[in-house]
């Protein structure tokens, strides 16, 4: 086998054992309270609406 060859199929495996361990890692029990928390946190935040509406006024009276 060629040097290059080997290169190759030595980073194709080792390629293919991190993207296991990512999958292991990513539904591994312990991470799943962290990742539900992430997925809530966008939801956890005030509406952009009523944030808006008190900053409206204020910019209203700048532009007077």
């Amino acid at each position: 086998m060629n040097l290059y060859t080997s290169i190759s199929v030595a980073a194709t495996v080792l390629s293919f054992v991190v993207f296991i361990g990512i999958v292991i890692w990513a539904y591994s029990k312990r991470r799943r309270t962290a990742f539900d928390e992430a997925a809530n946190a966008p939801f956890a935040l005030p509406d952009e609406s009523v944030a808006g509406a008190q900053i409206a006024p204020q910019r209203a009276e700048r532009c007077k």
